[in-house]
């Protein structure tokens, strides 16, 4: 093999086009959280079309300027014209390089000493996945607006649209990219661990049980086998669950930070499962193709990647299928909820290694604690009616080699005005939202990679929420929820609990997905916020006896708290935020203009 191979993606032009794509992209969400106040510059004769303007920023000690065209659209979003960037020191033109960009910007984007490097090496990652997505075969969005779900997963090329440092990934090597990156396709076996049960949790919904949910899994055959390998080592296979693991992290980690174990025999290795499965865009959690009906299988993963150790806490997993239990009887005995079409897939058995030593040693906090679990989520194929297809939320805020989205495209098919598709795709997503909060104190969180969108051709039906037990809460620390629920109880402040709909919702996704409608000319600002407000509108109305919650709670105000997400990251890149207490690290600067106030519902 050319041990160059898999570096071919490493060239001068598709670095040169990463690095100024992941600049452009610095520039406009910098200066949406406020690190960076763009200049106005005075315009020149043949400038950029009339509702751009041509701005600057200079770096920290005012030698290196950056120069781009740019629009400033709704929620403070900068709509940044790539090809317009230019970087310059005095009269000399420079290239863009987003590593110089972070050094030169340090001071205004606050990153100390400790955080920086770490932050350059998840930049460097990210630029080189941004390579590797560019160097494959162009698909044009209009093809990839009737692929199938996984091939439209792994077509994905942003990643969160707010990070700016979205692909770091760091732990894997050059070959673990390419076996094991989302965006390589690469089909994975997951290699198999026998894992003694006096160490391990398995928790399940009622109807299932370790045994039948692994023989589901694996087949008979395959148990068998795994069976007689431990009784060939004089083992007692009843002493012994099965668990799933990522075969990095088996390699990486546990073979080795786990070696005790493993040499005791806590810890059998039996081999990689028969099925193959495909990372998707969350890294850890696979979805399966020898068999799409079978559960996703998400595994702990010692990887640090946007903030976040991706590893999975044996502890927290314990609790993960009564949650989702808990909410699936909530939606299902919910009218509103119902006639939306929401569904979750559940989390419906979690299995939990818990190594003594590193316990005794460290806090919940430490990745120490998250190696060594993994989850049972359900399928969402065998649910699909006739004629239906699936695709990530995240899909919606595509855009191919050619500058053109994938939202367009379906819009384009569907045959529906652009106003009306966008219609139905808000009644599928934000509505459910919206009650979840008013009628439940109930917030989840709903960017891309957790939502998956069902189409009816190229028109969206349905949403299908997930990952659900480590991202959801409700807002009430007096709730009344079963024993194993409570722990997704949480006491937000009442100037806070909006921010679930106006930052995770309004600016976290429809702030993106209004610039690039409104950049294709598919609709404008106005025509998109009017049709996000006629749907929270009409949920108003449909709800009365919800009068004083909606009151209390103004959707409508005229501005809400900016809260920042890469001010998290570049605060403490190994862990953001306290899942535990969702509203404690919250970085709030200024306000953001409301979009939907303009568009309020007479009160007369």
């Amino acid at each position: 093999m050319n041990p160059l191979a898999p570096l071919d993606h490493l060239t001068p032009e598709t670095w040169a086009r990463a690095n100024r794509l992941l600049v452009r992209k610095a520039l406009a969400e910098f200066a949406h959280e406020r690190l960076l106040t763009p200049e106005p510059l005075a315009p020149e004769p043949s400038g950029p079309p009339p509702e751009q303007r041509r701005y600057q920023v200079r770096s920290d000690d005012g030698t290196v300027a950056y120069r781009f065209a740019a629009r400033l659209l709704a929620l403070d979003h900068w709509w940044i014209d790539a090809d317009s960037i230019t970087r310059h020191r005095g009269d000399t033109e420079l290239p863009l390089d987003a590593l110089d960009f972070c050094v030169e910007l340090r001071g205004a984007l606050g990153l100390g000493d400790r955080v920086l490097p770490v932050y350059l090496e998840e930049i460097s990652s990210t630029l080189a996945s941004t390579a590797y997505k560019l160097a494959r075969p162009a698909v044009a969005a209009a093809d990839l607006a009737r692929a199938d779900f996984q091939t439209i997963e792994t077509r994905l090329t942003e990643g969160h649209p707010g990070f700016v440092a979205n692909n770091g990934r760091i732990g894997f090597g050059l070959h673990d990219y390419h076996r094991y990156a989302p965006e390589a396709a690469h089909p994975v076996r997951l290699v198999w661990l026998a894992a003694h049960r006096d160490r391990t949790t398995f928790t399940c919904s009622p109807e299932l049980d370790h045994d039948s949910l692994i023989r589901g899994e694996l087949g008979a055959d395959t148990v068998a086998g795994f069976t007689d390998t431990l009784t060939g080592l004089g083992l007692d296979p009843a002493d012994y669950l099965f668990l799933p693991v990522h075969p990095w992290q088996w390699e990486n980690k546990l073979a080795v930070t786990f070696a005790a174990e493993v040499a005791q025999r806590r810890l059998v290795c039996l081999g990689p499962g028969p099925d193959e499965h495909l990372a998707q865009q969350s890294i850890r959690t696979f979805f399966n193709l020898t068999d799409p009906t079978r559960h996703y299988v998400k595994t702990a993963l010692s990887v640090l990647n946007m903030g976040f150790m991706r590893g999975l806490s044996a502890a927290y997993m314990e609790a993960t299928p009564a949650i989702n239990d808990w909410l699936a009887a909530l939606i299902a005995g919910d009218e509103v909820l119902r006639e939306t079409g929401l569904t979750i897939i559940r989390e419906r058995a979690a299995i939990g290694y818990r190594h003594r030593q590193y316990e005794a040693a460290t806090d919940r906090y430490s990745p120490y604690r998250k190696m060594l679990a993994a989850l049972w989520r359900e399928s969402p194929v065998p649910g699909l009616a006739p004629g239906r297809r699936l695709a990530s939320m995240a899909a919606l805020l595509h855009t191919d080699a050619d500058g053109r989205s994938l939202a367009a495209a379906l819009i384009a098919r569907s045959g529906l005005t652009p106003e009306a598709w966008l219609r139905r795709y808000l009644d599928a997503y934000l509505t459910p939202l919206l009650h979840s909060f008013y009628a439940h104190d109930l917030a989840f969180m709903p960017h891309g990679e957790n939502v998956i969108l069902v189409l009816d051709g190229a028109t969206v039906e349905r949403a299908i929420f997930k990952d659900i037990a480590e991202e959801i809460v409700v807002m009430d620390p007096q709730a009344d929820l079963p024993p194993p629920v409570r722990r997704i109880r949480a006491d937000v402040p009442e100037e806070m609990k909006l921010l679930s709909i106006f930052t995770d919702v309004l600016d976290g996704f429809l702030r993106h997905l209004s610039a690039i409608l409104v950049t294709e000319s598919v609709l404008d600002e106005e025509a998109f916020w009017r049709t996000v407000a006629g749907c929270a509108a009409d949920y108003a109305e449909r709800v009365p006896h919800l009068a004083d919650r909606l009151r209390r709670y103004d959707l409508f105000a005229p501005e809400f708290a900016l809260s920042c997400l890469n001010r998290l990251q570049l605060r403490d890149n190994q862990q953001m935020v306290d899942l535990a207490d969702p509203a404690g690290a919250l970085q709030l600067v200024g306000t953001l203009v409301n979009p939907l106030a303009r568009f309020a519902p007479s009160r007369a």
